[in-house]
């Protein structure tokens, strides 16, 4: 069984994502860690261990980490998923603590003991992998995959005009995750809208079905749903870690990829954050990769029809497995 660390800084859209690894059948989370992003660090560890109680699975143990970037202060996104960066409803009231270990200690011990096995999936910023692999650069070799949701893939921001949230809090992180020598395969913001929202049908259905983590999974994300409304004149919940996710759980899921080197920006403050991708292509004054070679993989096309229908299955139902 595939061997997953699951880095988050759990907000509405991250629980989801954890929803579906844990009730995954193929798929071992061998523990969750948690860092500052989407709200400080120790709501995002609360949120996650109310996540994990909801799913009702059998608990991983699970790790706090990075309260904030590697040199910059920390920034949020309460006013997009609420203070409690999950709908300020109130449902968050977790019985689990997380353990004494810190995160990075804990990322560099796990992939120690199973070495070529562990699959990293973060979905928030990626301080903790970072401050693992500054710590022990060779045992982080070790590290089978990672797949990460970041970068505005080939799109425009949507945390600057140029950067993605979880790239533009911690830059410097980023940089370290994707040149330490680890196959790194990123989904971008690009890929997280459109087809792969949940409407306002989705939504309905999920409430419908009383399932405790459905119901969960669409109150938690309350204030997204407002938030699009009020941005976008659209009731709908774009979902970007539980789109992440389905990447790292199903290998159907993502039906084009790119090679690409990836440069992230972390000297200019108007560019801060944002990913140039050289996917090769012959341009005016550079042909292909020129002097350095591919360090990730980019998807630029989902099956989402695919994807929607394994996650709400996976949310509605009491014992699904996610071949659907």
């Amino acid at each position: 069984m595939r061997k997953l660390i699951i880095d988050t800084d759990c907000g509405s859209d991250d629980a989801v994502a954890l929803i579906m690894a844990l009730k995954s059948r193929e798929v071992s989370v061998e523990a969750i860690t948690t860092v500052g992003g989407n709200v400080p660090m120790e709501l995002a560890t609360q949120n996650a261990l109310m996540t994990m109680e909801i799913t009702g699975a059998q608990m991983p143990p699970l790790y706090a980490g990075a309260a904030k970037p590697l040199f910059r202060e920390l920034v949020t996104a309460v006013n997009v998923h609420g203070e409690d960066g999950m709908g300020d409803l109130g449902l968050i009231h977790p019985t689990g603590a997380a353990e004494a270990e810190h995160a990075a200690d804990a990322i560099l011990r796990i992939v120690k003991t199973y070495p070529d096995e562990i699959e990293i999936v973060t979905i928030g910023p990626v301080t903790n992998v970072a401050l693992a692999i500054m710590k022990d650069p060779a045992a982080m070799k070790r590290v089978k995959h990672i797949y990460s949701m970041g970068t505005t893939g080939f799109g425009p921001g949507n945390c600057t005009p140029v950067s993605e949230f979880n790239i533009y809090v911690d830059a410097e992180a980023f940089h370290r995750m994707i040149t330490a020598g680890i196959p790194v395969t990123i989904v971008g913001f690009d890929l997280c809208l459109g087809d792969a929202v949940l409407t306002k049908e989705d939504m309905e259905a999920l409430m419908n079905s009383g399932k405790e983590e459905a119901v969960f999974s669409v109150k938690c994300n309350r204030l997204l749903a407002e938030y699009n409304l009020a941005a976008h004149n659209q009731y709908f919940v774009d979902l970007p870690d539980a789109v992440a996710m389905a990447v790292a759980l199903w290998d159907d899921i993502a039906i084009e990829k790119k090679p690409c080197y990836a440069y992230v920006c972390r000297k200019e403050e108007a560019a801060y954050g944002q990913v140039i991708f050289n996917d090769g292509s012959k341009l005016a004054i550079q042909e292909g990769f020129g002097e350095h070679a591919p360090n990730v993989e980019v998807c630029t096309k989902l099956n989402n029809a695919l994807y929607k229908r394994r996650l709400l299955s996976l949310l509605m139902e009491e014992n699904t497995c996610h071949t659907v």
